[in-house]
């Protein structure tokens, strides 16, 4: 049992970690054109990333699929960017979260890649291991619960804008998208392969 706290707890720090902030930036930046009207919404792609992102774990611990890593580590600002970006053209038809299908898509999608980009640290530390799904599935829960904490912080800070401070959604969501931008560019220029 203490195994398996100390997986969920590697999942918490995984996400939460600061000094490795992308998957707060992604998560945040998903979240954004959402509020607690639509809560099932985010929560739903919460979970959905965190399955996406637990299968490629799997997908690398069982040497199935293996990608390059600096690879993986410029795709994780691109998929960060590329949401904020979305979100900034997308931001007159907030009628996404009636229909929330390229959300879905792209957020399965965007979760493989974040999770191949954690694989090879997760391989490490079960190279020892027979037993892998125990592990897996202690940090896929600590993941999950990381990431409710960010959307829900997302979701209270829109209220706060939007309810309190009378903050059109709009603006809103550009703005938040465009700091989003701003503080991933700099990481695509890190990472970019070469």
């Amino acid at each position: 049992m203490q195994e398996f706290w100390f997986y969920i707890t590697l999942g918490l720090e995984h996400v939460l970690d600061f000094s490795a902030y992308d998957h707060i930036l992604f998560l945040a930046v998903l979240a954004l054109p959402f509020s607690f009207k639509s809560w099932k919404n985010v929560l739903l792609l919460a979970t959905i990333f965190t399955i996406a992102h637990c299968t490629s774990l799997v997908l690398s611990v069982y040497e199935i699929v293996v990608f390059d890593v600096s690879f993986i580590e410029f795709l994780i600002p691109v998929t960060i960017f590329i949401t904020a970006i979305f979100n900034v053209l997308y931001v007159n038809t907030i009628k996404m979260e009636k229909s929330i299908l390229l959300h879905v898509i792209a957020t399965a999608f965007f979760g493989l890649i974040h999770g191949f980009g954690f694989s090879n640290y997760f391989k490490l530390l079960l190279s020892g291991e027979e037993e892998k799904i125990t592990p897996l599935f202690g940090f896929a829960l600590g993941i999950e619960l990381s990431q409710l904490t960010i959307v829900l912080t997302v979701l209270i800070i829109a209220l706060i804008f939007q309810e309190i401070l009378k903050v059109k959604q709009r603006y809103f969501v550009i703005v938040g998208s465009i700091l989003v931008l701003l503080i991933t560019i700099p990481m695509l220029v890190n990472t970019f392969p070469g």
